[in-house]
């Protein structure tokens, strides 16, 4: 029996908390800080709220774990170790030893959602079945896509007892509890008082996170208030109110800043990283395990040949790439960083314009044209401006015809979930990634998690790296699991799976009155130590 995964954090019984109020639920305890967060976010809206968020992962970070919790948690409370899940709000979790199908989850008690509604496995079921059961009465197809490649592979939704579930699985898929930390719990009680409408629900919307819902200016900004009754005490923010600004413009976030309307800015423009800490602003980097990408169409088009792919990988200069952000990231060699445990040992490919061109020539495919989508910001998306233009000058120089397609965001998230069969229009994306987790990496190359059942965007397949990753799925060894996953990380890099071109050190400025923040080697962070002064 796999061991059953054990956390107990001092437990605060949860209080009846307003909603749209300022002040946040009365404690007991000693008095906390005050002050107000405020911060500028890659994003050109703000998140969605009511639910399962948009606007990728900076959508889960600064919202979707803000309001709400999921059965498993993140432990972000380093900067020196790579990050790991850890209970969340289920307290423990197993396999069925009699069938490998069945995780059991034990759930944490004394936890109530913010309008007072019970955390138990009534509610879990409740969350679960509504995302994978379209007759069920809070099902939404918002949040049913968004979550669809996190739920995909669940069969049955089981309830034990109050406080006892369990999840079955299609097949074994020993890495599953890596879903599980996407998938966010909203209140049973304030959806169903809402009609099951998803619109009027975000009006009041209730989870078990360590914020309270304050108030949304749709476009403008959503303000957060702190939730003082947080079941776990050492994750009440140090802070009383958190307000998310949207600015996708990387400049804005850095005027922001210098001129006090914004405390914290995410990825502010490498060149305007001196004037920042010439002003008295904290710069903080970090190696992580996120990567910027080109995932590619291997289904039809030019990049279906091995040949082209691998002329795209030698076209470009990574070290030029390097430069142009000002050192803020390093060259990509796969989907891994070189310092993860599953990276392995995969060919490098150099800056080779002229093997890029003889393998062209070879696939028959000179000049060869491509159209790439792109989005002008977003999550994850650094700088993706002057970094697609610079990518057009290498790939153009070894013989390629870049044609991009620029569009939203919002709407290339639209464009990965649904996968490039339904988008033959692009040969490629460019669409940011993190590899935080095993089972993110097994998703993104397996054919069976092909978009939008997984994160495998352009229908990738390479048989030897599927038998591999098959073999992960059914082992509950995590060494053979490592073992596994580093070689079919070495084989798709070889067969040139994406275009793989920088890895990001994820820059963040802040106000010197800000205190703190530990920045994690994670694209999740945790935000609630910060003070502000």
């Amino acid at each position: 029996m796999t061991r059953m995964h054990r956390f107990r954090a001092p437990l605060i019984p949860s209080a009846l908390a307003a909603l749209l109020i300022a002040p946040a639920a009365l404690a007991t305890g000693p008095a906390l800080p005050g002050g107000t967060l405020t911060v500028a976010m890659t994003v050109s809206d703000v998140p969605d709220w009511a639910g399962m968020p948009d606007q990728g992962f900076e959508g889960h970070r600064f919202v979707g774990y803000s309001l709400y919790d999921g059965l498993v948690s993140w432990d972000l409370s380093t900067s020196d170790q790579e990050v790991d899940i850890i209970p969340g709000l289920a307290d423990a979790w197993a396999i069925d030893p009699e069938n490998p199908n069945r995780w059991i989850f034990d759930l944490r008690e004394g936890v109530s959602f913010h309008d007072g509604c019970a955390w138990n496995a009534d509610a879990a079921v409740w969350n679960y079945q509504r995302l994978i059961d379209e007759a069920h009465s809070g099902f939404n197809p918002v949040d049913f896509a968004r979550a669809r490649s996190r739920t995909s592979t669940i069969a049955e939704v089981e309830p034990i007892d109050e406080m006892r579930f369990a999840l079955h699985t299609k097949e074994v898929e020993s890495l599953f509890p890596y879903n599980l930390v996407y998938v966010l719990m909203v209140s049973p009680c304030a959806y169903e008082a809402a009609g099951n409408d998803r619109a009027a629900y975000s009006a009041s919307p209730s989870g078990t996170g360590p914020y309270l819902f304050g108030r949304a200016v749709p476009g403008e900004r959503l303000e957060l208030v702190r939730n003082e009754a947080y079941w776990n005490p050492d994750r009440i923010p140090q802070h009383e109110r958190l307000v998310l600004l949207p600015m996708p413009e990387a400049t804005t976030r850095a005027a922001a800043l210098l001129s006090g309307q914004v405390d914290f800015i995410e990825a502010p423009s490498p060149d305007m990283i001196p004037a920042l800490e010439g002003a008295g602003m904290t710069v903080v980097l970090n190696e992580y395990p996120h990567y910027w990408p080109y995932r590619l169409n291997v289904l039809e088009g030019p990049f279906a040949d091995v040949r082209v792919r691998q002329a795209a990988n030698y076209a470009i200069n990574r070290d030029e790439m390097v430069a142009l952000l000002n050192n803020t990231a390093t060259p990509a060699f796969g989907a891994h960083t070189t310092n993860q445990r599953n990276f392995g040992d995969p060919y490098r490919f150099s800056h080779d314009p002229d093997k890029a061109r003889a393998l062209l020539e070879d696939a028959g495919c000179l000049p060869c044209d491509v159209t790439i989508g792109i989005s002008p910001a977003g999550s994850g998306q650094m700088q993706p401006l002057p970094m697609n233009e610079l990518m057009q000058a290498h790939l153009s120089a070894a013989g390629f015809n870049i044609k991009f397609e620029v569009i939203d965001w919002n709407t290339m998230i639209g464009v990965f979930i649904r996968g490039a069969v339904a988008h033959p229009e692009y040969h490629a994306i460019n669409f940011s990634s993190a590899s935080m987790e095993p089972l993110q990496f097994v998703k993104s190359f397996m054919k069976k998690f092909q978009t939008p059942g997984g994160s495998n965007w352009g229908g990738y397949y390479h048989p030897e790296a599927e038998k591999l990753l098959a073999a992960a799925l059914e082992s509950f060894d995590a060494d053979e699991q490592d073992s596994l996953i580093r070689q079919a990380h070495e084989l798709v890099v070889e067969d040139a799976a994406q275009i793989f071109v920088v890895s990001d050190l994820n820059p963040r400025a802040m106000a010197p009155n800000v205190k703190g923040f530990i920045q994690a080697q994670s694209w999740f962070q945790d935000i609630t130590p910060i003070t502000v002064d």
